[in-house]
């Protein structure tokens, strides 16, 4: 029976395999943050790669005039890209002809463009005064001209965020569940306490950044001017950033503003922007993402952190067989789901490229399971984390050489170009729409399961080997396992295949190969010759 329910919660949930509203094509899907790639880069990237490997969109670092910051060694970091100067289009990316030429050129191959945009707040306080574009402010006292806002249009007396959390269990001021009376005073404190939380975090300077005031009606407009703009321009939609530090219903007032997108793109006549908001919840805090949910999707920053958990092997792989909403995750039709950010990477316990065996591993399950709208991180090698992307003089962002096995160059990692990765992306595609069948574990670390009739994928994370018949679900023939090769001809490069005429397999998989799974689908990338 319990097992039924499970098998019941799988087949629901691949009513959330493709989102229409991303704005992909209908054979398309996945997000790839080309993180600090500049605008001609990407525009070469959607038509040599992306659009032929099948992904959907891409995810663009913030385009709007930020402030120039050096550090001591003469460098540039990432993180100045989210200190907003103002809304004109010039960044270390490119200008704003640079901006229109990327989103022609993706949108003629079919792969859509969401802007990173950051409009809880502007600058901190900095020894440069210059942005991107030129433009200059007054930071003491809350002057930009460029946009323009003044003093009036930021929260005001300004204060500091020192607190993200209710305090656990809400022992307060050494109160103990001593009776009921003691009990229910302990709860009024503790959501007074909350509600200050909440006011704090999005009334309040997000570390020394000026904060803006979005219920001030100026301001909301200026910010739909910005997006809009950004509309006229071809995007498919916005990562909001900080969102978690924005009233929701300012926010709301905010993209009731916002136009249809552009139909000189190729999107429908009354196509809304895709919305996904930066809400970062980790579980028992006052501000939950379901207070966004309503007008925009949410990420899901709980994916990474529990599929970090299992496939470093300290959490079963069989438990996944209920992953999704039984885990305590979002809602699937209104989560963005990843394993790693270009926060993340750099501040917390995630799998990223420098642990690459269990991350592909991750990505792979992401990709092959319906749950929520993916997005995969593209990054270049760092050492520390305030290090900026590679250029050529510590200022001009450096191109990405492509290598003759696809992979990149010049200091870039292209994990969006991995074999194991793009080729999921491919699986995602073929098996859209397709539920969960032939669920197998072996009551520990090594689990398979088929997308219908579609695609079949195993994992490994224990150190034995697996070695066993299993049902696959597709049809007879010879496969190319995806994962360790792939198609070349009349032949595989990697392992093949050979499913019988009861869709059954004999599946070989090392514990300690280079990848802990495997993967074959109808697709022809992986179908050799079918029976």
């Amino acid at each position: 029976m319990i097992l039924t329910l499970l098998l019941t919660s799988l087949y629901v949930g691949v009513l959330s395999d493709h989102h229409g509203r991303t704005n992909q094509l209908p054979d398309r899907s996945t997000i790839v943050h080309l993180f600090e790639w500049k605008w001609k880069d990407i525009a070469d990237e959607c038509e040599r790669f992306l659009a032929p490997k099948g992904y959907g969109g891409v995810q663009i670092s913030p385009p709007s005039e930020n402030l120039i910051i050096h550090l001591p060694n003469g460098s540039r970091p990432w993180y100045e890209r989210y200190q907003v100067m103002s809304y004109k289009l010039k960044t270390r990316s490119g200008d704003e002809n640079d901006f229109l030429n990327m989103t022609t050129r993706c949108n003629r191959v079919g792969v859509r463009i969401y802007a990173d945009v950051v409009v809880n707040h502007m600058t901190g306080d900095n020894s440069n005064n210059k942005g991107t574009a030129g433009s200059t402010a007054d930071f003491q006292n809350y002057h930009y001209p460029a946009v323009p806002y003044i003093r009036e249009h930021f929260h005001n007396p300004p204060c500091v965020i020192n607190n993200y959390n209710n305090v656990r269990n809400c022992q307060l001021l050494g109160l103990k569940d001593l009776n009921q009376t003691i009990r229910y005073v302990r709860s009024k404190i503790c959501l007074y306490i909350n509600h200050l939380i909440k006011f704090g975090v999005r009334s309040c300077n997000l570390v020394g950044l000026k904060d803006l005031n979005h219920t001030s009606s100026y301001v909301q407009t200026q910010i739909a001017v910005f997006l809009n703009n950004l509309i006229s321009l071809g995007v498919a939609g916005f990562r909001v950033d900080a969102a978690k530090h924005m009233w929701p219903n300012d926010l709301k007032e905010i993209y009731k503003k916002l136009k249809n997108l552009n139909t000189e793109f190729g999107f429908a006549p009354h196509t809304k922007p895709f919305i996904y908001q930066e809400v970062i919840y980790y579980g028992n805090e006052p501000i939950k993402p379901n207070e966004y949910m309503s007008f925009g999707d949410v990420t899901e920053f709980r994916v990474g952190i529990e599929l970090k958990t299992v496939f470093r092997g300290r959490n079963s792989l069989k438990w996944l067989v209920s992953w999704g909403e039984q885990w305590g995750l979002s809602p699937s039709d209104t989560a963005l789901a990843f394993i790693d950010n270009h926060d993340t990477q750099r501040t917390s316990d995630v799998l990223t490229y420098k642990e690459s065996r269990a991350y592909k591993a991750a990505i792979a399950f992401m990709l092959a399971h319906p749950y929520g709208e993916p997005r995969i991180m593209s990054s270049y090698a760092f050492e520390n984390s305030e290090q900026g992307p590679p250029t050529d003089n510590k200022e001009d962002i450096l191109s990405p050489t492509i290598n003759e096995d696809d992979t990149c160059g010049s200091g870039w990692v292209c994990e969006h170009r991995w074999r194991q990765i793009y080729q999921m992306v491919a699986f995602r595609n073929i098996v859209k729409g397709s539920a969960i069948e032939n669920w197998w574990d072996n009551g520990d670390n090594q689990i398979a399961f088929s997308r219908g009739k579609k695609g079949f994928i195993v994992f490994n994370v224990q150190a034995s080997d697996l070695s066993r018949e299993l049902k696959t679900g597709l049809p007879p023939g010879k496969y190319c396992d995806v994962i360790s090769g792939k198609r070349e001809g009349s032949r595989c490069s990697g392992q093949q295949i050979l499913v019988k005429s009861d869709s059954s397999a004999h599946i070989q998989l090392s514990g300690s190969g280079e990848d802990m799974h495997l993967a074959i689908h109808v697709g022809a990338e992986s179908l050799l010759q079918a029976a």
